[in-house]
């Protein structure tokens, strides 16, 4: 495996990266000016930028003049170059003029499901990369894998180090790569900005400076290349283990979120792994971690983009689809031990939860809602001593085939929280009432003991496609209520 170097690829390189270097030196000047700058100088920056592209591709711009600012991202007059470069880092919807080295693979025109990218670096102590892009393909099957991308970028300096890995991917990996499956690209280094004299925010020593910056800076021109691969993108580090069909879980959790806003969504609690995004956000976050690259770690970024896209909590799902594995961290070598304890190595039983409203008729305890009972991130609702025929409802938006209903109330905190007595009831004949949408008709399926229900072949036991869930209270409390997770697994239809 071979660099490719045709001379009109080095030409065009070569002088889109000259463009690029002018700006980098135009940030360093700026970075001089405010070297003494506060953090709510930065934050009133980074909301200024992204009203600005957010003001500009609502409509109040002529589409004459975005469709010019397009023209020019694609053929940037000569004179004009370094302008056309400072866009490009103030417009976050835009892509970066970069001419990335495909060391292996080519991607493929149709759009997939699901892009996957791994950033790796050559280490001191350890390398993960190959298992871990073994663990993504072999916890696929084989129908997951014609949905997914894998997509490496291997953003060392070093490229006999490269070269050598890559030939051992090659190897390894020969048919995904043929398959259009795993690629395997490069930013050439002349792309990067300075990384020397950086601003020493929070003390950290300068080595760690320089990493975590080039660091931003790796992951900005990752994004940048998987924004049009494929319809979402998930982050991960080069040293993780992926649970089995890790794809068909994350599936199910987008499904359940149809219609709700959301910027990014978690399936680890650790740094940068397993983070999902739509790629319609690559350009703005790559963007943004290419302005804000020495300010802070990525993990930092991530957060205050999440926030400022208006996705104010973290919407986190259990169990954790991804384990870190690494003994030895990227910078320095140094141990790094840290293990998700909310991993499971088999998720594929995720709930489906069908897309539903909830009512209830308890008082609830500040926000804790009724839809936090039935999401799957780690959250729940909280009410305060519910009365004989109070009630707890999910309509589902379109009538659906139930095969299993699993119920939990309490915590490990509150453990006399639980429903005391109560019935879970599966209802159909939809009808409009004052306090919203109520079936008609009900039907018992079984009594809460302990705080829990767990109903299995709910398909082979109601006639009906079922229209409501119900929580009734049989008798009244004295304690509050904590329903912890309503959890519903749907009728696969039969495979053809």
């Amino acid at each position: 495996m071979h660099l490719r170097s045709e001379p009109r690829i080095k030409q065009d390189r070569s002088e889109s990266a000259c463009s690029m270097r002018l700006v980098w030196k135009s940030l360093d000047k700026m970075r001089c000016l405010r070297k003494r700058s506060t953090i709510p100088f930065l934050g009133f920056l980074i909301t200024f930028l992204l009203f600005l592209n957010l003001y500009i591709e609502d409509g109040y711009v002529l589409e004459g003049d975005k469709r010019q600012l397009r023209e020019t991202s694609v053929h940037p007059p000569s004179s004009d170059r370094y302008v056309h470069t400072f866009r490009d880092l103030s417009n976050f919807s835009g892509s970066i003029n970069v001419t990335y080295r495909y060391l292996a693979g080519t991607p493929l025109n149709r759009k997939k499901y699901l892009t996957i990218g791994l950033s790796s670096v050559k280490r001191k102590r350890g390398n993960y990369l190959l298992e871990t892009i073994k663990s993504i393909f072999d916890q696929s099957s084989y129908e997951e894998l014609k949905e997914i991308v894998v997509v490496v970028h291997l953003a060392d300096f070093d490229l006999v180090w490269c070269e050598n890995l890559v030939q051992e991917i090659t190897r390894k990996f020969a048919h995904h790569i043929i398959a259009g499956r795993l690629l395997v690209i490069q930013a050439p280094e002349e792309y990067y900005p300075s990384l020397d004299g950086l601003k020493r925010n929070y003390n950290d020593p300068d080595d760690r400076v320089r990493f975590r910056s080039k660091q931003n800076v790796d992951y900005a021109f990752l994004l940048n290349f998987c924004t049009n691969l494929s319809h979402f993108y998930m982050m991960l580090e080069d040293d993780v283990r992926c649970s089995r069909n890790f794809l068909t879980a994350l599936k199910k959790v987008i499904t359940s979120r149809d219609g709700s806003y959301w910027v990014m969504l978690e399936f680890s609690k650790l740094g940068y792994i397993g983070k999902l995004y739509h790629s319609r956000d690559l350009p703005r976050l790559a963007h943004f971690l290419l302005m804000f690259y020495q300010e802070m770690p990525c993990d930092w970024l991530l957060i205050h983009f999440r926030g400022l896209l208006a996705q104010k909590d973290v919407i986190r799902f259990k169990p954790s689809l991804f384990q870190h594995m690494g003994y030895y961290s990227s910078y320095k070598g140094a141990e790094n031990k840290l293990k998700d304890d909310d991993f499971e190595e088999d998720s594929i039983d995720i709930p489906d939860n069908p897309p539903a409203s909830l009512y209830t008729n308890i008082n609830v305890f500040e926000n804790y809602d009724a839809t936090k009972a039935y999401s799957s991130v780690d959250e729940y609702f909280w009410g305060k001593p519910p009365s004989t025929g109070d009630f707890f409802v999910i309509v589902f938006n379109k009538s659906t085939k139930i095969n299993k209903i699993k119920i939990s109330t309490g915590s490990d905190d509150r453990q006399n929280d639980i429903l005391h007595h109560g019935a879970l009831e599966v209802g159909e004949k939809l009808v409009g009432t004052k306090k919203g949408k109520q079936c008609s008709s009900y039907i018992t399926l079984g009594e809460f003991k302990n705080g829990n229900i767990e109903v299995q072949d709910v398909d082979h036991k109601i006639a009906f496609d079922i229209e409501c869930v119900c929580i009734v209270v049989t008798a009244s409390q004295k304690e509050w209520l904590i329903i912890r997770s309503i959890s519903l697994w749907t009728t696969q239809p039969p495979s053809q």
